[in-house]
């Protein structure tokens, strides 16, 4: 059956914003999770998410036995990169893996029919010269990632338990009209113009364009072979730093200003100054093979890398030329 009401968590971010539209362009009924009231059509709230939140009114939105057919979980507790908590496991798990088995036994007991839950690629690990796919034993670093591998195999119990179809995606980094942080942060140095010592590198990175992820939830919601599957998703092109730095100059028509460092003169530049992780970012390989998802559930990026890359360097260059420098973006349509 066609599952007409979606329950989005999450559904105020960088992601969740562009998946109900999306799936309301599609003819679902899309009802955002909200923590609190912002005016969203068919918004639910639920205040802060935990592993006591109460999700019922969420889950049988009307009463009278009525209920979301299906729930895409995207609210967790982001991976920073410089965590000071104390004890960043346990607060990880208490968003990341308890409040999340909360809301798929309470989703379960309410009768909906399937869960898709938005995991990571820092599930597999944190890079390699081969790509990672789904039959690869995970292999989880820091507590980020280690909560949500707990969450997955939490959510594989359920599921056995109560007959919940799960359905688990680990996307790698994403990015679109909106991106914030290191990717826009990219798109500015190579806006203005800056020499970047970059052009040594040869490695490969996955990437994910917004319109692309959004669309592969889509699926994942409604196809019925999806239950049960854990996909990794990505453009289906890895690209090295250089190539990604190339293909942004092209969008904004400017030239690529790439000087070529060796990476092992990077690498000590990066110990140095204490931004060893940021350095290997750059230049590390770490990507993905996403034929699972295209061969058992027919799913093809409707948008190339090219044409991602277009659109969110078209974004920011707007955002920048009306003088707005922070969150400026009109946002994924």
């Amino acid at each position: 059956m066609f599952p007409e009401k979606v329950l989005v968590t999450g559904a105020t971010g960088f992601v969740g914003r562009a998946l109900c539209d999306h799936l309301s362009q599609q003819g679902h009924l899309c009802m955002p999770a909200v923590r609190r009231a912002s005016g969203l059509p068919h918004e639910c709230v639920v205040g802060d998410m935990a592993a006591d939140t109460d999700w019922r009114a969420a889950l049988s939105p009307g009463g009278s036995g009525e209920r979301v057919d299906a729930v895409v979980h995207l609210a967790a507790r982001v991976h920073v990169m410089r965590d000071t908590a104390a004890d960043a496991l346990t607060l990880y798990r208490a968003t990341n893996t308890d409040a999340t088995l909360n809301l798929a036994r309470q989703a379960a007991q309410a009768g909906v029919g399937r869960f898709v839950f938005v995991s990571s690629v820092k599930v597999n690990g944190e890079g390699r010269d081969e790509p990672y796919r789904e039959i690869d034993a995970p292999a989880p670093e820091d507590a980020y990632a280690i909560s949500k591998w707990e969450a997955e195999q939490g959510l594989q119990r359920v599921a056995a338990e109560t007959g919940l179809e799960v359905v688990i995606l680990r996307p790698p980094l994403v990015y679109g009209p909106g991106v914030k942080a290191n990717f826009r942060r990219l798109i500015d140095t190579v806006a203005r113009g800056w020499p970047l010592p970059l052009g040594a590198i040869h490695n490969r990175r996955s990437l994910l364009y917004l319109g692309n992820f959004v669309d592969a939830i889509r699926v994942c919601v409604e196809h019925p072979a999806a239950a049960g599957q854990t996909f990794l998703i990505d453009d289906g092109q890895a690209v090295s730093t250089p190539e990604l730095i190339r293909a942004m100059a092209r969008a904004m028509g400017r030239p690529a200003r790439l000087l070529a460092v060796p990476t092992g003169v990077l690498g000590l530049a990066g110990a140095l100054l204490g931004k060893r992780a940021a350095v290997a970012r750059l230049t590390d390989s770490l990507f993905v093979d996403s034929s699972a998802i295209r061969a058992r559930l027919g799913w093809a990026p409707p948008y190339t890398l090219q044409e991602g890359l277009a659109a969110t360097v078209a974004d920011r260059q707007r955002c920048l030329k009306d003088g707005q420098r922070r969150d400026c973006s009109r946002g994924f349509r």
